[in-house]
């Protein structure tokens, strides 16, 4: 066995070796007192009374078990984005979302300052909120509020309520939103600390998401089931599915084994109808092997897919397309649930309107697509063979590289590039795998970098964007993958043009 990964000290008293390792009850006992004493609302936790709030609320408002029913009924659930600055505003944007969106899952989405623990920033940003009307702030600063407006947000709608912090830091921001009722929670320490963070270490993300995921199974052991989510990438650009799945899957470990049993994963769309449908089965069988590898039998694992995450159109109607599309997807794909945008994605915030308008737009789609499914079609069969043919040698390596272990694997893996993530902020990442489309529309890697990628796969890949690079006249290299993320973003008459008019009128 090679030694545990060590990190330098940090804030927290309690140290303990890295490793995916369960936290041990006494250790994590003193690690949620440090982490609810560093700021004033953190004494609003009560865990007793978090307990009989989770099970004094209707069953339809506990996100666990509407996930598990949606999957059941293979139906398809849509949640959007949101937050603003004040208590007042984030009231009336949920109450919107829920009644005039029609969304199943309402979200609240924090501000910057308090994904990165500046409270008293987060301070100042209410009150300039408040004094000027309109909010300052890009969420909700939850910490601030504490759990008693937290627990009014909840009873204000009539729908489960999920966090969506964006953040590699959830400690306090979790304990005071599952206090309140909230009853879900999106982000992991490898997704989020990859696309969102420049000088966190890949350890601390994973270390702040283990304390998370061991309150999550607190609440579990008494009897509580809490819905925890891997969030997808969301770096705004092309992700290919591979590289996607096998981090669903080393979050999905790190989640399991510290005792989660209710855990979605979340995939962007790569607006190929076949490649998200592939990608969809294949993420949840590929976590769902694994964790049967480590002798975890019983974590439910639902895919959740998100409207395109690279760059939007200016155009309303372009955006509308995109829109109604990525609903398509999410149903055909059998997704359990769909995250929506908004027209307003190019411009910033949008409104409540713009975004109850997306929501049912999305919705729309879902029911015109919803019986939809492509099971028995030979190039959804011969896709799902490809990613499953990508993802097992990643996964293989990194866990060979832990001994076992997906934390300490991870870490080394990350270190030597063979895991890796196109254009990360992150300095703990390599950044040289390059994805792009091919001829037909899929997202194909152009350089692996130094992933592991069976050879028979790449060059199936290099082939297909050869082709493609010489039907546009695009040199096979970098400029292919450049080219590939802002694709989505040109207006219709570049993309699409209709030049074929101009000609039919001369002939």
């Amino acid at each position: 066995m090679r030694p545990p990964v060590n990190a330098p000290a940090t804030h927290d008293s309690v140290r303990l070796p890295l490793s995916q390792a369960r936290i041990p009850e006494d250790a994590f006992a003193a690690m949620r007192r440090e982490n609810l004493a560093r700021w004033p609302s953190g004494a609003g936790v009560n865990f007793a009374a978090a307990l009989e709030r989770h099970r004094s609320l209707p069953r339809h408002k506990q996100l666990a078990w509407v996930m598990r029913k949606a999957d059941a009924e293979r139906r398809c659930l849509t949640q959007p984005r949101g937050g603003f600055g004040t208590f007042e505003l984030q009231k009336e944007l949920m109450k919107a979302l829920d009644r005039d969106g029609h969304a199943d899952i309402v979200p609240t989405t924090t501000d910057s300052y308090t994904r990165n623990e500046q409270w008293h920033l987060a301070q100042k940003g209410i009150e300039e909120t408040e004094k000027l009307g309109r909010s300052m702030l890009n969420g909700y600063p939850m910490v601030n509020y504490g759990v008693g407006p937290a627990r009014e947000l909840i009873d204000a709608i009539d729908k489960p309520a999920i966090m969506l912090t964006g953040t590699t830091m959830p400690k306090l921001t979790g304990e005071i939103g599952y206090a309140a009722g909230y009853s879900g929670y999106l982000g992991s320490g490898i997704a989020y600390t990859v696309s969102y963070i420049k000088e966190l270490s890949i350890e601390e993300g994973i270390r702040n998401y283990q304390y998370l995921d061991r309150l999550v199974a607190m609440y579990q052991d008494a009897g509580v089931e809490l819905h925890r989510r891997q969030p997808g990438f969301l770096t705004g650009t092309n992700i290919p599915p591979c590289i996607a799945i096998v981090t669903c899957v080393l979050d999905c470990l790190l989640a399991a084994a510290q005792g989660v049993k209710n855990y979605g994963l979340e995939m962007g769309e790569t607006l190929h109808l076949v490649q998200d449908a592939a990608a969809t089965a294949v993420c949840r069988e590929m976590c769902q092997e694994y964790l049967a590898k480590q002798g975890y039998a019983d974590v439910f694992t639902p895919v959740t897919l998100l409207h395109w995450m690279g760059a939007w159109p200016h155009d309303d109607a372009q955006s509308a397309a995109l829109i109604s599309y990525g609903g398509t997807l999410a149903a055909i794909a059998g997704a359990v649930s769909v995250t929506t945008k908004t027209a307003h994605e190019a411009f910033g915030i949008p409104t409540p309107q713009a975004n109850a308008e997306g929501l049912r737009m999305t919705r729309t789609a879902i029911y015109l697509a919803r019986h939809i499914r492509l099971d028995g079609l030979p190039e959804f069969e011969r896709e799902k063979d490809l990613i499953r043919r990508e993802v097992r040698p990643i996964v293989d390596k990194v866990l060979e590289m832990g001994d076992g272990d997906a934390a300490i694997g991870t870490v080394r893996a990350f270190e030597a590039g063979v895991l890796d993530i196109p254009w990360s902020p992150n300095r703990g990442v390599k950044s040289r795998v390059l994805p792009a489309r091919d001829a037909d529309g899929y997202l194909r890697i152009v350089d692996p970098g130094l992933m592991p990628f069976p050879g028979e796969v790449m060059q199936l890949h290099e082939e297909r964007l050869r082709r493609r690079a010489a039907r546009d006249n695009i040199p096979y290299g970098p400029e292919l993958a450049v080219a590939s993320v802002y694709e989505i973003a040109e207006p219709v008459a570049k993309l699409l043009p209709d030049t074929w008019a101009a000609l039919g009128s001369d002939s």
